[in-house]
């Protein structure tokens, strides 16, 4: 079954489950997503992963990215588990399907997924109209950025992961999605993976208008190549909010920051 067709299937039958009272995260960007729905006071366990919200000091953590302690979130007695599938290993992932606890499965793949899991998140932990509050709202912002920085050619973006080995987004990533809403598109588009390796050659070879990455130091080994377009126009740019990288509501503005920026670029 495809993912597309689970969260059809889990809107069909949220308004038959009962609101969940005590919830357990899996993702910092679930943990996000909680507290944007004012569902803070429901949740007894966070996975852990970079910044933690001052909101969630308190909060008990289950782990850390990749080292979920399956102990730790049973004694919390959860009636809900929010879970970004690639924050635990395979391993635990079917471990929590031998336990009678509810699991909801969210990895938006787009945008427009995105916007959904807030209505679906809200509906589960009985903030149905502030789930739908932010749907509207993060779908409406959205067509406004779309509006305003469209371009009639798009900008060919190359968006850095990592640089060594050196890793990049694909079409089927949510950050390809919000590259095309700045007017952009990404050259690794056709790739299926959320996250491909690929090679400077291929780079080379697509060509981009626009490099981003994650720090100055890896965009100067970009500088060895003077036959890029991005190069030679000095587009070479940090990734100007992390919050792109973590599916909330609060990637709205980081969309619009990356906009803002792409604004700047000459095709």
């Amino acid at each position: 079954m495809t993912r597309a067709l689970l969260l059809f299937v889990a809107l069909l039958i949220s308004p038959l489950l009962t609101a969940a009272e005590r919830v357990v995260s899996l993702a910092p960007s679930l943990s996000e997503i909680m507290l944007e729905l004012d569902a803070a006071d429901l949740l007894v366990g966070v996975l852990d992963g970079g910044h933690r919200p001052t909101a969630l000091t308190g909060v008990p953590s289950v782990g850390r990215i990749g080292q979920l302690e399956m102990e730790s979130l049973l004694a919390l007695q959860p009636t809900l588990v929010l879970l970004w599938p690639d924050s635990i290993s395979r391993a635990q992932r079917d471990q929590l399907t031998q336990f009678d606890i509810p699991v909801l499965v969210a990895q938006p793949t787009s945008l427009e997924q995105l916007a959904g899991q807030f209505a679906l998140i809200g509906e589960r932990v009985g903030r149905a109209e502030q789930g739908r509050k932010l749907q509207k709202q993060f779908a409406e912002g959205l067509d406004q950025l779309r509006q305003r920085y469209h371009r009639e050619q798009p900008l060919a973006v190359f968006y850095q992961i990592w640089n060594r080995p050196l890793y990049t987004v694909g079409g089927r990533q949510i950050i390809s999605d919000a590259i095309e809403v700045c007017g952009g598109r990404n050259v690794f588009a056709d790739l299926r993976l959320p996250a491909p390796q690929v090679s400077i050659e291929s780079v080379l070879s697509r060509n981009p208008d626009v490099i981003f990455a994650g720090s100055g130091a890896q965009l100067s080994e970009w500088t060895d190549w003077p036959q890029l377009a991005a190069v030679r126009k000095g587009q070479l740019w940090e990734v100007p909010d992390k919050g792109l990288e973590r599916p909330s509501f609060q990637m709205l503005k980081a969309i619009e920051k990356l906009c803002e920026v792409m604004a700047q670029a000459r095709p």
